[in-house]
């Protein structure tokens, strides 16, 4: 994408009044940013859910807003702008509801990293929640996932610095902008995640404060580019507890470490286990086993090398169509009439559509399946 190109995605995306939600309606009514960072107030009242004050709210923020500005501070300080047409995008995150129309990105998003665990919790975290989050982020990263948490206190943490002890990747989706690291402290775990070991991600404008009213928006990313979700240790009212909801519209997984029951900084996982909404989690198989072949392509690579699964030699070694599981044979024989939504591949392959996302993905990691415009998937 071209810098002008760029700069108009800037635009809207940054204009008061437009959200990532907004942002795809008005996408869709004008067909490229251009024509929308000049579009007038009445052709913006003609877009779904926008009234005239709306309409001039965002008419307003296309007028004023600094995108040349903010595209300097980005590059200034080592930063890559990637929009939801980008190939380099999450593809999980492009599925959802509503992606980010543009992502801040500060180190390297790989195409392994679709392959991706989430791991929330409180900020509270005491030693054992602290324990099992370093633990599992360590086991998840061994077996070939990235773990993507938020950077927070407590559970994240852990989870971040685990997956990096294991010698995997990690992705960290802040509720600020990138140029204002939250919690402070965490500058050197930013730094070091940033430094080869993953990416940190946001959707907030280089110098967005951490308002608390930005970490719920911050979550449905956390939850949307994962396969799953893990919540370790969450109280009641937890923040992570939104992102397993989240998760959960999403048509992901979701898991939960239990705790004991008189234990207020465990209710939430307790609770999502007693209601079925979350399976519980004891040990790496417990999540592995609901990924079928992905989770079985990582366990045969880790056992033949004797040594962690590495999703990026997964695309190398096995991109060959004659060696595919059942559910991605199926997915792959439908594709050979041409592209496809996801909706229509579930409906014709009678697959959930959390399932049908994990084979596209492993497919997209073995080279043999693309991204296409309008959510669509094709061969290479």
């Amino acid at each position: 994408m071209d810098r002008n190109e760029l700069t108009c995605w800037l635009r809207v995306h940054l204009a008061s009044g437009v959200g990532a939600v907004r942002f795809r309606r008005l996408l869709d009514v004008f067909g490229d940013v251009e024509r929308i960072s000049r579009a007038t107030i009445l052709e913006l009242q003609g877009v779904e859910g926008i009234g005239l004050a709306t309409a001039q709210q965002i008419h307003e923020g296309l007028r004023t807003v600094n995108p040349e500005r903010e595209l300097e501070l980005a590059e200034a300080n080592g930063v890559t702008l990637i929009t939801m047409v980008d190939p380099e995008y999450p593809e999980l995150l492009r599925q959802s509801p509503s992606p980010p129309a543009v992502l801040y990105v500060k180190g390297e998003f790989r195409p392994q990293d679709q392959l991706a665990i989430a791991i929330v919790g409180t900020r509270r975290a005491g030693r054992y929640g602290s324990e099992q989050a370093y633990r599992f982020g360590s086991l998840l990263a061994q077996a070939g996932f990235t773990v993507v948490s938020g950077l927070a206190r407590g559970i994240d943490s852990q989870a971040h610095r685990g997956a990096i002890h294991g010698g995997g990747r990690t992705v960290a989706v802040m509720g600020a902008g990138l140029l204002n690291v939250y919690p402070p402290e965490h500058r050197g775990l930013f730094d070091e995640i940033a430094d080869g070991h993953g990416a940190i991600l946001s959707e907030l404008p280089m110098e967005a404060i951490p308002d608390p009213g930005n970490f719920p928006a911050r979550n449905r990313i956390v939850a949307a580019m994962s396969m799953g979700t893990l919540v370790i240790e969450a109280p009641k009212s937890s923040g992570a507890l939104i992102t397993a909801h989240l998760a959960a519209d999403c048509n992901r997984e979701v898991f939960a470490i239990p705790g004991p029951i008189d234990v207020p900084t465990f209710v939430g996982c307790n609770e999502l286990i007693k209601m079925s909404k979350a399976k519980l989690v004891m040990c790496l198989d417990d999540i592995l086993d609901e990924f079928g072949s992905v989770s079985a392509m990582l366990k045969k690579q880790a056992q033949a090398l004797g040594a962690p699964a590495d999703p990026q030699s997964i695309t190398v070694r096995d991109a060959q169509a004659d060696h595919l599981s059942e559910p991605e044979r199926k997915v792959w024989d439908f594709l050979t009439a041409g592209p496809n939504d996801i909706d229509t591949i579930c409906q014709i392959c009678q697959r959930p559509a959390a399932e049908v996302s994990s084979v596209l993905t492993m497919l997209q990691l073995k080279g043999l399946v693309k991204a296409l415009p309008g959510n669509q998937y094709g061969r290479k």
